[in-house]
């Protein structure tokens, strides 16, 4: 790497990240998905146990090694009868777990693709899994959601500890008149799409700071896995700018990026960076003695959040004229009355 383009990384805040963290963070800002992802660029087993502690999973624990055995005899068997696809003992049953994401960032072959495809199933299994938990447990959302916010918290204090300058952080919960103006303003009346119920706020102070910020937050608590596809809006970082900077072998996929469509309600000029992540939390404490007993699907539910990451003087734009949230609430509430109010359209037109 030439002097120029260390320093130029240095300025934009890139320097010291690996290959996975420069393709997570794309999935990120992209909105893609890791299904789509024909390899990980995983080097040891310390990273791989950073993976699974993201998702809840302690490799030391017994009962969570039994989860991912159960997890794994599943998805292996979801191959096997279903896709008709027969896979290498060793990546089905045999291999220790933790070898599995290092097999599927190894040098492309039958065996690697093998662990892709397996690690893949298993994402599934395990976030369906969680979801079915949660429908059958006697805990309120606002009791899961108090384990989200204390988890986010934390991850500010390990942002401010690794010297990311921090302006602001905020979190809400969307109020119930929040929640109906949203579906009465979108053609999808359906609360299941309503993504945004946890919405945690962070400014940094130059835009030198978002990347940092991304790769600590998906170090310390959002797993890249479920950053939620096709939900990013993303008007702050250059894609094209960060895949320049990568090593010369990247895995990720470069295919343009799937993210949501901006907010029609939104200023011309608003920008942000605006993305879903489904987080893992464990409920084991939350759980009653029979429950504890009789569930077998773990003891980890997922929560939806929202995350917005901005600069302090895109912030302060922001906040201007058409910009402004006032401006905001004030469209969409005039969206809303002329869809209520509309008049009956003539002649069955």
């Amino acid at each position: 790497m030439s002097r120029s383009h260390a320093l130029w990384r240095r300025a934009e805040g890139l320097e010291g990240l690996s290959l996975e963290d420069i393709n997570e963070i794309q999935l990120l800002l992209r909105g893609h998905s890791v299904v789509d992802w024909h390899r990980l660029a995983y080097t040891d087993e310390a990273e791989v146990r950073l993976l699974l502690a993201l998702n809840c999973i302690d490799v030391d624990d017994p009962k969570d090694r039994e989860r991912l055995r159960e997890v794994r005899l599943q998805a292996a068997r979801y191959i096997a009868e279903v896709l008709n696809v027969r896979l290498d003992e060793r990546i089905a049953s045999t291999l220790p777990w933790l070898q599995l994401p290092l097999i599927a960032s190894g040098k492309s072959g039958s065996v690697q693709r093998q662990a892709c495809m397996l690690l893949k199933v298993m994402h599934i299994i395990y976030h369906l899994d969680a979801r079915e938990l949660r429908t059958t447990l006697a805990v309120s959302d606002n009791q899961i959601f108090s384990l989200v916010e204390e988890n986010v918290t934390l991850m500010i204090d390990a942002l401010r500890t690794a010297g990311v300058s921090i302006v602001e952080f905020s979190w809400s919960r969307k109020t119930k008149e929040s929640l109906i103006t949203k579906m009465l303003s979108k053609r999808e009346t359906n609360a299941a799409r309503v993504f945004d119920r946890l919405r945690f706020r962070l400014i940094v102070r130059d835009r030198s700071d978002l990347v940092p910020a991304l790769h600590i937050m998906l170090r310390r608590c959002i797993p890249f896995n479920y950053v939620v596809p096709g939900q990013t809006v993303n008007t702050l970082i250059d894609l094209d700018r960060l895949t320049s900077s990568a090593p010369e072998e990247a895995f990720a996929e470069e295919s343009e990026a799937d993210g949501a469509e901006t907010n029609e309600f939104s200023g011309a000029g608003f920008k942000i960076l605006n993305f879903i992540a489904d987080l893992p939390v464990r409920v084991g404490d939350l759980l009653l003695p029979e429950e504890r007993r009789t569930q077998g699907r773990g003891n980890v539910v997922f929560v939806l959040a929202e995350f917005q990451v901005l600069d302090r003087r895109t912030a302060e734009s922001n906040e201007q004229g058409e910009n402004s949230h006032a401006q905001y609430k004030h469209r969409q509430h005039q969206h809303v009355r002329v869809r209520l109010l509309r008049e009956p359209r003539q002649n069955g037109r």
